[in-house]
């Protein structure tokens, strides 16, 4: 009994398919009741490889028994009274298919290519030396990836309540925590309590806490940007000299 029945006005059936050389089985495929038997093949051949010429199709129902043989490509698929779930099998008659063997699922079967490193630098457009241009052009890329320890020689100079100046800017605040964050970039991080709401947020950054402050009063910089030493709160009333 078939999975799904179609309905009378059902003019298209969802197949199974597999093949004869080939392990793996295809993703179901959906034909019109009324394509040949012909066209059926020549869409598998897109699919599979096996030429059309080499190709006998079987009908196997959803126990998987089987129902004919569909060798007269002039005949449409709706002559068997398929229903969705059934399995079409594809028969590669050719011996020298290029289905045959397993080299088409099996890449350890086909011969790779290698050249020496002396052939390869005397190639023109090759990757390598795309990318020796664009340094040439952007010296910028060649620059090493950020560690995990970067910048840790500067950071073990600031402390936890550090009073601080960020340049650029000379913005002051205090130092709410020093270390690695594992929400940014590898490498150490400073992060500082703004005296005034020009900060970025409340000291959670892409959903961690590093430090707690009021909001728009924290950010995370890197220790370069930050310089300790005796740096009170400005007066907020204090006019600047004319």
């Amino acid at each position: 009994m078939a999975s799904v029945l179609q309905n009378a006005g059902d003019e298209t059936t969802c197949f199974r398919i597999t093949h004869s050389n080939l392990k793996h089985h295809f993703n179901e495929m959906r034909f019109s009741l009324h394509s040949t038997v012909g066209a059926t093949k020549e869409r598998l051949w897109k699919n599979c490889g096996t030429a059309v010429d080499s190709m006998l199709l079987q009908l196997f129902d959803d126990n998987d028994k089987k129902i004919a043989d569909m060798s007269e490509d002039s005949r449409p698929l709706g002559f068997y009274s398929p229903y969705d779930g059934y399995r079409i099998h594809i028969l590669d008659l050719d011996p020298s298919s290029v289905t045959a063997g397993g080299w088409l699922e099996d890449t350890s079967l086909v011969e790779k290519f290698s050249i020496s490193e002396d052939a390869y630098d005397k190639l023109d457009d090759t990757v390598r030396k795309f990318k020796e241009r664009l340094i040439s052009q952007n010296p910028s890329m060649s620059r090493p990836k950020i560690t995990d320890d970067y910048m840790e020689d500067l950071a073990v100079n600031i402390k936890v309540g550090d009073r601080c100046e960020v340049d650029p800017g000379g913005k002051r605040g205090v130092v709410m925590f020093v270390g690695r964050a594992e929400t940014l970039a590898p490498g150490f991080w400073v992060g500082v309590q703004y005296d005034e709401p020009i900060g970025k947020h409340d000291g959670m950054v892409k959903g961690k806490h590093y430090f707690s402050c009021p909001p728009l009063q924290g950010v995370m910089l890197r220790p370069d940007r930050v310089k300790v030493g005796d740096f009170p709160e400005r007066d907020p009333f204090e006019e600047e000299e004319i």
